[in-house]
């Protein structure tokens, strides 16, 4: 049934941390961390490319200073936009902050798996297309027009620049979130080659719905996938 007037959309999100090799995994509800602990490591069998009695080869992240280790933590891991009223766009945000630790850097990407939409009726709220109909989860455009509708998000640095650079334009531009569901890849939202202690975002989530969005709760799941680099 379509009507116009409130509803209640709700997003979860779920956090992936993914070392550079992966051959261990450890999960829980909301996370995945996989790494390589020198899974195929062996000594040598040959005698002639030994090396001297002095010197010794180590390699693997056991051997990496990690005094300071890579870390990825998000401010609030569920965003409630309330109730919505036709017109009236509405903004949430939470913060990602990376250490890099021992990892010269990082690159954090996301996606979600469909848009939202109410689970009992599969009727979803549309991505943004942005004023000009340009923007897409690979380029940013202007969002500011209350006739505009959809769900989409922008990043903005608070420690460091390491937001994708798209964004740094205009406060009003905003990108779709790429969708699992339909095969888009994950895109990049930070990243960094410098090691910088603790670089920090603001991601904000914006919708805006018409008269004729039905009214129920809709909700969706955004994966951020944290990634340092060796």
């Amino acid at each position: 049934m379509k009507a116009a007037g409130a509803m209640i959309s709700l997003v979860i999100f779920i956090v992936i941390f993914i070392s550079p090799a992966s051959a261990v995994t450890m999960h829980g509800s909301q996370y995945v961390i996989e790494s390589d602990i020198n899974s195929s490591g062996r000594k040598s069998t040959e005698t002639s490319g030994k090396i001297g009695t002095n010197y010794k080869v180590r390699a693997g992240f056991q051997y990496v200073n990690s005094i300071m280790p890579f870390t990825f933590s998000i401010s609030t891991t569920n965003i409630n936009f309330g109730t919505l009223v036709p017109g009236e766009p509405v903004t949430r945000d939470n913060t990602l902050t990376v250490s890099h630790g021992s990892a010269p850097g990082y690159q954090v990407n996301l996606e979600k798996n469909h848009p939202l939409r109410i689970s009992s009726t599969n009727i979803d709220i549309p991505d943004t297309t942005c004023e000009a109909g340009n923007c897409s989860h690979t380029q940013p455009g202007a969002w500011t027009s209350l006739l505009t509708y959809g769900f989409g998000y922008r990043c903005d640095n608070l420690s460091g620049t390491d937001c994708d650079p798209g964004f740094t334009t205009s406060r009003d531009y905003f990108k779709q979130f790429p969708t699992a569901e339909t095969n888009e890849s994950s895109q990049v939202v930070m990243s960094s080659t410098n090691a910088s202690i603790k670089p920090t975002a603001k991601i904000s989530y914006k919708v805006n719905i018409s008269a004729s969005q039905a009214r129920g709760i809709y909700q969706n799941i955004i994966k951020y996938i944290a990634t340092p680099s060796i």
